[in-house]
């Protein structure tokens, strides 16, 4: 899949401030950039639009990436609870694969402002940042699912192109009554982690394997699909910024998650997803 080149430009230009930042570089303070938006909104309630600072454009480039680690945190909650709690390694799997589909979607420009109610949509136009505020929004999981699945470089993707398809799954795991899965209580074991992200990332299929209802908790979907769509984030941003970002070079690979994962993963021709500029 070929990048477009203003998209590309865009999330160049969005990260090239944090291209020399030292390794340690923090990220900013929790809710800096739904903080920032909120104070940027024109008074006008309908369909506005506004000029920010370039530093609105790169805090949406560390929200992204800090929503992917997310995304790797509660993918490997899930994987470590897989024998130890059913119920809790399919929720926090589900969760991985919303952080994953969350962190594309600031990564593509758009952004959900809940408290008041607006979808935050960024463009470089002409040398300058625009902000969109469109005050027509819908469920937050709904909403950044829209946003990926209809962008240009993931509509064909199998892994986002079904219209949200586990929320059933995801619904059913955590609000319906006598769900019998409480097996024995085991402590979590680092080898048992490892064994498990492994196995994960060598299931071969035709097909993403989407969670089911009547095979509930189907953990192991749920784990696939957690683990290929935050791969897929990774290798677009490698695609995007290359190897010379010190800021991505860092958090590409989270100190947290390097004795586990290592991001590969094993797929048919069918679902091969290599993306250039």
């Amino acid at each position: 899949m070929k990048i477009d080149q203003d998209l590309h430009f865009q999330l160049t230009t969005a990260f090239a401030p944090l291209k020399n930042q030292a390794p340690v570089y923090p990220f900013p303070a929790s809710a800096s950039l739904s903080q920032l938006l909120g104070k940027t909104i024109p008074k006008s309630k309908g369909l506005t639009t506004k000029n920010v600072e370039p530093a609105v454009a790169q805090m949406f480039a560390t929200a992204a990436v800090n929503m992917w680690m997310r995304a790797v945190h509660s993918f490997l909650i899930s994987a470590s609870l897989t024998s130890v709690s059913p119920i809790w390694a399919s929720v926090a799997g589900y969760y991985s694969s919303h952080y994953s589909v969350r962190a594309l979607a600031h990564l593509l420009g758009s952004f959900r402002l809940f408290t008041v109610r607006r979808l935050v949509r960024l463009q470089l136009q002409t040398g300058r940042y625009v902000c969109t505020f469109d005050p027509k929004t819908g469920r937050e999981h709904q909403i950044y699912w829209m946003i990926v699945k209809d962008d240009q470089h993931f509509r064909t993707d199998p892994f986002f192109t079904q219209g949200n398809p586990e929320v059933a799954h995801r619904d059913w795991a955590q609000y319906t009554d006598h769900l019998p899965q409480f097996p024995p209580f085991k402590p979590l074991d680092k080898e048992a982690l490892r064994v498990r992200i492994d196995r994960i990332s060598d299931i071969a299929f035709d097909a993403p394997p989407i969670p089911q209802v009547d095979k509930y908790p189907d953990v192991e979907s749920v784990q696939v699909i957690a683990y290929h769509r935050l791969v897929r984030f990774r290798a677009f941003v490698d695609a995007i910024l290359g190897g010379d970002n010190a800021f991505w070079k860092v958090h590409r690979n989270p100190t947290w998650a390097i004795e586990f994962m290592d991001f590969q993963i094993t797929e048919g021709q069918t679902l091969h997803t290599e993306f250039t500029v």
